[in-house]
């Protein structure tokens, strides 16, 4: 389904609304040029060995969570200094940090660097994780009486477009077959949409997981729709400007490993989680912590990027339909010297193949080759080598996906 622009929609308000003034004049102007606003051209210098002595990095920490983490798990004698955590969240937050040099390091799902490089700001991706399940569903106002997706035609949606809950708003409206126009968007940024739904501004908004229960329990009336679309990346990016720096870089690639180390550790320890973060931060009860993680995805990190840069080109595309970005080849946003540290840091099980623990994808400089069970044997790829993905190839006899989900 190809959506037309919103019916009424005025582009720049809301991206000044969103965004502010600078960054939203920023990506107006963008727009005149598919590519990036001239700034630094992206090294391919190799990465260094070592991280040269007192080189340090600004990293994002929202809500404490990735300190917290390194605390747990022992990480204290790191090749880097950490000169600030800082409690950033928020795509459009994180970018204005960046362009401030307040932050130099990120943890973001995939809209956001998207949405910098459609405002001119130059960063790329260093590192990748895959997300197989939901981490957000929607919560409706008090006393609505919406059920499903398809009861969101005619209603006010909370939409930030610069945020995960913006592309699963938009790729569940694909999926239930509802145009832009068959809804009001109503533009805000995460933060305001527990406010929104209180307050009766929007009729839906997206919230993640762990926002859920808290909102539940203070009102009765209210009520949550899952779905199964899933925000697929959980990925680290860093403005060009650091990537340049040979000390800075290496910090970055020094980083990388950790940051997947700690997601595998609190994965695999979510009674301690549950007590540290959940209880003793978030003001959760035990019993709404175990609910949370029991929806928590286990971590997975792909030794290459394919899959991640054909979905990434999807949720731009997706953008691009409704006039909120300007179309361009997202493979310009990932910076592949650090392509691989993410997986060689952790066990085999946490290293995602296109189907993990069944096929183990290997690229040629023309072919794929599948190491997997003659059974399993692919046929000739839908499309060019290196955008493979499961809707890609098929096998003799087989339906679906021969590893499951």
């Amino acid at each position: 389904m190809s959506s037309p622009p919103v019916s009424g929609f005025d582009r720049r308000l809301f991206l000044t609304s969103l965004l502010g003034v600078t960054a939203a004049a920023a990506g107006l102007s963008g727009c005149a040029d598919s590519s990036a606003a001239a700034g630094e051209t992206a090294s391919d210098a190799p990465l260094a060995t070592e991280v040269p002595a007192g080189t340090s990095l600004k990293i994002a920490s929202y809500q404490h969570a990735q300190q917290l983490q390194f605390k747990l798990a022992g990480f204290r004698d790191l090749p880097f200094k950490v000169a600030d955590w800082l409690n950033i969240g928020a795509g459009p937050d994180v970018i204005n940090a960046f362009r401030a040099k307040s932050l130099e390091v990120a943890n973001n799902a995939g809209i956001p660097p998207i949405q910098a490089h459609y405002q001119g700001f130059d960063a790329k991706i260093v590192a990748i994780g895959i997300t197989r399940k939901p981490n957000y569903l929607f919560a409706t106002k008090p006393g609505s009486d919406i059920r499903t997706v398809a009861g969101f035609r005619g209603k006010r949606l909370a939409f930030s477009q610069g945020q995960a809950q913006g592309v699963v708003l938009l790729r569940a409206l694909k999926k239930a077959g509802l145009a832009y126009d068959d809804v009001e968007l109503v533009p805000l940024t995460s933060n305001q949409f527990l406010t929104a739904l209180q307050s009766g501004q929007v009729d839906i908004a997206p919230l993640a997981n762990t926002q859920a229960p808290a909102y539940l329990a203070q009102y009765k009336s209210a009520r949550t729709i899952k779905t199964d679309v899933v925000d697929l990346l959980n990925l680290l990016w860093a403005p060009v400007s650091v990537l340049n720096d040979k000390a800075k870089a290496a910090a970055v690639a020094a980083y990388i490993p950790y940051w997947a180390k700690a997601q595998v550790r609190t994965y695999e320890h979510p009674d301690e989680w549950n007590e540290q973060f959940y209880v003793g931060t978030q003001n959760l009860t035990l019993a709404q912590a175990k609910a949370v993680t029991a929806l928590a995805n286990k971590p997975l990190f792909p030794p290459r990027w394919d899959e991640a840069i054909e979905w990434e080109q999807e949720t731009a595309d997706l953008l691009a339909e409704g006039g909120f970005v300007k179309e361009f080849d997202v493979s310009e946003l990932f910076d592949h010297r650090f392509e691989s540290l993410a997986a060689k840091a952790v066990p085999a099980e946490y290293r995602w193949t296109v189907w993990s623990g069944c096929c183990t994808w290997t690229r040629a400089p023309s072919t794929w080759t599948a190491h997997s069970p003659p059974a399993f044997r692919p046929r000739a790829p839908s499309r060019a080598p290196g955008a493979a993905t499961r809707s890609s190839w098929s096998w003799p006899g087989a339906s679906g996906s021969p590893c499951g989900s």
